[in-house]
């Protein structure tokens, strides 16, 4: 990382009580005020991205679009010193490039993992497996799934052409995952 001191434009100390938790103790501003957070508001999120987790496994910095945060603990407590990126745009616009295309291999891969091996045979199989596993009972979009190792896409396709031929129906939604039956 190439540290530049014009980058810098606050600073502040988020401790920690035993009792209210983490709270701001004290800050400053460098420059013109900048009004992209109001600290009082953010350190308790602060304070937990930098402090909580696994030993070993916490951030030394975080990005967000228009600053990022370099932290610093000492015993309970956290200096942060807030910077303004210069000219990291364009490198967060590569990096989405590759991580698209990085997304888009792995989908790639894994649509050619999940293609069946079996014929049309297999999918109607599947399908009078799934009557008759809902039944009297109502099971999940994910758990049918699992049962029959089918990718996200195949186990929709099976569901929608059941549904399509009134053989089961949504019983109910849970959350975001839906719920079948038998009709």
């Amino acid at each position: 990382m190439n540290f530049n001191e014009k980058e810098l434009f606050g600073a502040a100390l988020i401790g920690f009580d035993m009792i209210d938790g983490p709270f701001l103790k004290w800050k400053k501003e460098y420059g013109a005020p900048t009004n992209l957070m109001n600290l009082e508001d953010f350190a308790m999120n602060f304070y937990l991205a930098f402090r909580g987790g696994n030993a070993g496994k916490k951030p030394r910095a975080i990005l967000y679009d228009n600053f990022y945060i370099v932290a610093f603990p000492k015993d309970l407590e956290l200096t942060c010193l807030f910077m303004k990126p210069r000219g990291i745009d364009n490198n967060i616009k590569q990096l989405n490039k590759v991580a698209s295309r990085i997304a888009h291999e792995m989908d790639l891969l894994e649509d050619e993992n999940d293609t069946p091996e079996s014929s049309e045979d297999t999918v109607e199989e599947i399908k009078r497996l799934i009557v008759n596993l809902l039944n009297g009972t109502e099971m999940s979009t994910p758990e049918l799934r699992r049962y029959f190792k089918l990718s996200n896409s195949q186990i929709w396709k099976v569901m929608s052409g059941l549904e399509s031929a009134k053989k089961i129906k949504r019983a109910r939604k849970q959350g975001r995952t839906i719920l079948w039956t038998t009709i």
